[in-house]
C-alpha cells in the first residue's frame, strides 16, 4: 500500500557544526539527522555542551552548519525565514514600549498597524491571561508574564514552526507548571509545530510528542523517544505510571540512572 503520509515540515539531514572563534575548533554537533512532521511537539533533552541549542539554531536559519542540510518544506533552509519563530530564556523586551505595543512590534516592522492588528494582538494576550496587563509596561511584569508577552510577540506573526530555546529556565517551579499548561493550551489551539530545548525530563514528556535526546562531545542523537501519552494533557498525567516510565526511560538514555549495589558486596549498614 502506498504511503500517503504528509511530508515532514522541518528536516535536517546530517547536520554537523564546530565553533572556530579560538585556536582550536570546538565540535558541538555531529551527524544529526531527523523531521519532524506538522503539528508535531518535539522536546530536546541532554547534558549541557550537548548541541541542544546549536542544534535549534541550526534549525531555525540563525546558524549555517557546516556540514549537511536543513530544509523547511521541502526547500533548503539557508537563513532566517518568516515562517520560523523563536522564542529565548531573555524575553528582550523594550522597556520603553508597552505589552501591546511589544507583541505589535514583528507587524509593525513589516508595515502599518491597523485595527485588526489591535485586535489579534488584544486577543492573544487575553489567551494568555494578560489583557488586563496591554498598556503595562516590561519593568511592572513579574518574569512568567514578560515570558508569555515573549511567546504571543512570536505567535503574531503565525509561525509554522515555533522554536523554544529553555524559555522557562528562569522561573520558579510553580510559574514554570502554569506556563507548561497554557503552551499545551496554545498548541493546541493554534496547532504550530514545535521544537523546545529543555533540561527538565518532566517538562519535556508532559509536552511532547518525541522527545530527542542527545548525547556527547560533539552532541549525537542518541534516541528518539515516543511519548504516547493521550492528549489533551493536564497535570494529572504526571501521576500516571506510564509517564513515569518514560521519565525513567530518558533517564537511563541520559546515564543518570546507576544500578543499585547487590548485596553482599561491599559492607553491610553498620558492620565491618
Amino acid at each position: 500500500m502506498k504511503d500517503v503520509s504528509p511530508p515532514p515540515v522541518l528536516e535536517l539531514h546530517w547536520v554537523s557544526h564546530a565553533y572556530r572563534s579560538g585556536p582550536r575548533p570546538i565540535p558541538a554537533l555531529a551527524r544529526v539527522h531527523v523531521q519532524v512532521a506538522a503539528g508535531e511537539f518535539v522536546c530536546i533533552v541532554g547534558p549541557s555542551g550537548s548541541g541542544k541549542t546549536t542544534l535549534l539554531r541550526i534549525a531555525g536559519g540563525l546558524l549555517r552548519p557546516e556540514t549537511g542540510q536543513v530544509l523547511l518544506d521541502g526547500e533548503p533552509l539557508t537563513g532566517p525565514h518568516p515562517a520560523i519563530g523563536f522564542v529565548f530564556q531573555r524575553t528582550n523586551l523594550m522597556p520603553w514600549r508597552t505589552v501591546l505595543d511589544n507583541v505589535l512590534l514583528p507587524l509593525e516592522l513589516q508595515g502599518p498597524i491597523g485595527p485588526p492588528e489591535r485586535e489579534k494582538a488584544l486577543h492573544l494576550l487575553e489567551t494568555v491571561g494578560l489583557a488586563e496587563f496591554a498598556d503595562a509596561y516590561p519593568a511592572q511584569l513579574s518574569g512568567g508574564m514578560a515570558q508569555r508577552v515573549a511567546l504571543v510577540r512570536t505567535l503574531i506573526r503565525d509561525p509554522e514552526v515555533l522554536l523554544l530555546d529553555e524559555p522557562f529556565g528562569a522561573l520558579d517551579a510553580l510559574t514554570r507548571e502554569r506556563l507548561n499548561l497554557e503552551l499545551l493550551a496554545l498548541h493546541a489551539r493554534y496547532r504550530p509545530t514545535v521544537l523546545m530545548v529543555t533540561h527538565s525530563i518532566e517538562e519535556a514528556v508532559l509536552l511532547a510528542d518525541r522527545v530527542w535526546v542527545l548525547g556527547g562531545q560533539p552532541g549525537r542523537m542518541v534516541a528518539q523517544v515516543p511519548v504516547d501519552l493521550p492528549r489533551p494533557r493536564n497535570v494529572a498525567v504526571v501521576a500516571q505510571k506510564s509517564f513515569g516510565q518514560l521519565a525513567l526511560r530518558i533517564r537511563e538514555l541520559l546515564g543518570l540512572v546507576q544500578e543499585a549495589p547487590r548485596r553482599g558486596v561491599g559492607h553491610p549498614p553498620g558492620g565491618r
